[in-house]
């Protein structure tokens, strides 16, 4: 008979005996169970009564909100989903019931009371397991759903077999049952199992990877989370509970209220200094939490929560050393429900976010919204799958390189709760999301995670027993595939031959895959004075001749941050009031790697004789011919001189040293007058515009490179008078 019994009621059997084996005597709170010790069962029985009146209410809260979860979006809830209900009566009540366990810990209600509490606990659900154990061993009939329990205990504790057999016996006690709701009950515990399966198997593959807390300089012994940094990785921006936050106000649980906190890092990597308090107008007396976060670290995404409509977005802006004041983002983000993260593209144009909106297709689910021409943000798009899922997504975060999505979710191949995702866009198609794997993800929530252009530093927070605090913030270094040996030609002959192998060779190293990126950053002064300028950094798609984002240079610094994802040539143009723009020229192909380049700029103002080199001026090879990549330049020239009329210039042609002085010197003269031609088309009368070639005979630099043939080959302007 044994032969037709299913695998899993096997699996329980076996379990179920272990565990009776080391089976306890369950022990009431009765009077001669506590004959020598009135005064201590009635102080007991006081606590568990306090605690029984807490559990009560508390879980009239949580079994609400289970029941709309599992009616509204079709499965059963984590934490994450339905954090605060009753979380705080039930820390509460924990208190009362660990005083009476404390007399008599052998008792399986009250154990399993314990274990409840601490399940929906975000502090506690890691500790609930011992006491579910417990309660089993005493009473193993304690609860209809203590499998179920043990099976959530197990799992968190990464016994992914135990957990698997724990969940497998219950499932036979909910088919007795034909109700919807068990159906969805049914459902979510076999996802549990399959949760614990890919457990168990990447579990046994892990990523080569380095998980390290940031420190306690960082890291408080309050919860530490939601970490956002800048693509450079010189500023994060994050979440605290901290005794100093602002108006020193407390949540029902306890808990400090959420401020927002500032820590900055001189380089990739390095050491974050000591977090500051953003202080008002960023934090106010309620809660205020990290939402976002844009690539130069300047614009400023802030939730906030309100009981009218759930939690909304906020979004601020860096000026100077001062943030301008909060303000709440439109009806296209924010809506009646509950909007949590959000990420903003390198070019400013798109924000995903995070939002449960009526006509998901889960829970939370992954929105995005487009930048329209009034510079306001427009109606949300869903998008579907495969990025979302009947289950809920989370912490979205977009990679400057605007192709590669990160973001957490409950629905595809996890090993539990949250875990991390990543997916590319090919095609205008989001690929089927990976699973970032283990130790990265773990069996409970990992979500709000970010990761720095180079895309070998992530950043997220965890609970772990070597923590500061209640939960910590935490850097992943991603080392890339292990390197791997390499025999040399004598070693590869067939296994069988006598001679033992006489060297091993370690092969080339294998480059950790980064991001096709380029940073640009620096600092923008004024060339006479050395001062910090607030400037504006236009960004152009020479190809397309199309303006793809403007941004500011910081006003009390100059500092600026620019990300130019890979395959395209790119014009930067700088321009401030009362100055010569300055421009730059990134040609970036398809298959460049993550670079970081700094460029500091100095900005003339317009004195007579400033001369300026026109960097996105092209011509085709050896002509005069002006290549339509060339037109945004010869726009903002064309701007300067209608927005001050009086301006003289002269424009010059400069070549390298290839070629005969004389064919050099016809070539840049020609090439200078085509510029000129361009202007006097514009409307640019020819009396205020002088051209000159000048052939090889000016060099920039020296012509036995490329890089300085190059700057050698160039169109400048020269101011002659104002």
């Amino acid at each position: 008979m044994m032969l037709h019994i299913p695998k899993y009621i096997f699996a329980f059997l076996f379990f179920s005996s272990s565990l009776i084996l080391r089976a306890q005597t369950n022990v009431e709170f009765e009077k001669e169970n506590f004959k020598d010790k009135k005064d201590q069962l009635r102080e007991a029985k006081s606590n568990i009564k306090q605690g029984d009146e807490l559990y009560a209410t508390a879980y009239d809260h949580y079994k609400a909100a289970v029941d709309h979860f599992i009616k509204e979006s079709h499965y059963v809830p984590g934490i994450n989903d339905i954090s605060g209900a009753g979380s705080g009566d039930f820390a509460n009540a924990v208190g009362f019931y660990k005083k009476a366990n404390e007399i008599n810990p052998n008792n399986a209600d009250l154990n399993y009371k314990i274990g409840f509490c601490l399940i929906w606990m975000p502090a506690g659900k890691f500790e609930a397991l011992h006491y579910f154990e417990k309660a089993y061993q005493l009473k193993s009939t304690v609860a209809p759903d203590i499998q179920y329990y043990l099976g959530r205990g197990y799992h968190l504790d990464q016994q992914w077999e135990k957990a698997m057999a724990a969940y497998k016996a219950y499932i036979p006690l909910l088919d007795q049952k034909k109700s919807d709701d068990n159906k969805v009950l049914i459902a979510d515990v076999n996802k549990k199992v399959e949760e614990c399966a890919m457990g168990l198997e990447l579990s046994k593959h892990p990523e080569r990877v380095f998980i390290d807390n940031l420190g306690c300089q960082v890291n408080s012994k309050y919860p530490d989370y939601g970490p956002l940094i800048s693509t450079d990785e010189s500023v994060m921006i994050f979440t605290s509970r901290r005794d100093n936050t602002t108006g020193g106000g407390k949540a029902e649980s306890g808990e400090y209220n959420e401020d927002l906190y500032l820590s900055t890092c001189k380089e990739a990597g390095g050491a974050w200094g000591p977090p500051l308090n953003l202080g008002k107008p960023i934090n106010t007396e309620e809660h205020d939490a990290t939402a976002g976060l844009s690539p130069d670290g300047t614009t400023l995404y802030i939730y906030r929560f309100t009981p009218r409509d759930g939690g909304d977005i906020w979004e601020c802006h860096q000026s100077g050393d001062t943030w301008t004041k909060p303000e709440r983002m439109n009806k296209n983000i924010n809506s009646d429900a509950h909007e949590s993260t959000v990420s903003l593209s390198y070019d400013g144009k798109t924000l995903y976010f995070v939002s449960d909106r009526k006509g998901g297709m889960g829970g939370k689910d992954i929105y995005l919204s487009r930048l329209d021409a009034k510079g306001k943000w427009g109606p949300a798009e869903n998008l579907g799958a495969p990025i979302n899922t009947m289950y809920s997504e989370e912490g979205v975060f977009i990679h400057p390189d605007g192709k590669t999505m990160y973001f957490s979710s409950q629905g595809h191949k996890t090993i539990g709760g949250y875990d991390l995702f990543k997916s590319t866009l090919v095609d205008g198609k989001w690929t089927e999301p990976v699973n970032m794997g283990y130790p990265v993800n773990g069996p409970d929530d990992d979500v709000f995670f970010v990761i720095s252009g180079s895309e070998r530093h992530g950043y997220y927070a965890s609970k772990k027993s070597e923590g500061c605090g209640e939960k910590d913030l935490y850097k992943i270094t991603f080392l890339g595939p292990e390197k791997p040996f390499a025999m040399n030609a004598e070693d590869n002959l067939l296994a069988s031959v006598a001679s033992p192998i006489k060297a091993r060779v370690i092969a080339p190293p294998i480059a950790i895959k980064s991001a096709a990126l380029t940073i640009l950053k620096g600092v923008i002064t004024d060339a006479l004075t050395g001062k910090p300028l607030e400037a504006t950094i236009e960004l152009v798609d020479n190809q397309r001749n199309e303006v793809i984002a403007s941004f500011k240079s910081n006003s009390a610094s100059g500092k600026y941050l620019v990300t130019l994802p890979a395959g395209k040539n790119y014009g930067i143009a700088v321009k401030a009031e009362n100055y010569l723009f300055h421009s730059e020229n990134f040609d970036i192909p398809n298959a460049a790697a993550f670079q970081e380049v700094t460029k500091d700029i100095a900005l003339n103002n317009l004195a007579v004789g400033t001369k300026i080199v026109l960097r996105n001026i092209f011509f085709d090879f050896d002509k005069s011919t002006l290549r339509s990549e060339s037109t945004n330049e010869l726009e903002r020239l064309t701007k300067l001189l209608t927005d001050v009329p009086t301006l003289k210039i002269e424009i010059s042609g400069h070549t390298d040293n290839k070629g005969s002085a004389e064919y050099n010197q016809k070539l840049s003269e020609s090439r200078a007058k085509a510029v000129v031609d361009y202007l006097v088309s514009k409307g640019i009368t020819s009396d205020r515009l002088q051209y000159k070639g000048y052939g090889l005979t000016q060099p920039m630099a020296g012509n036995e490179t490329d890089e300085g043939r190059q700057l050698n080959r160039r169109t400048e302007f020269k101011v002659l008078s104002k």
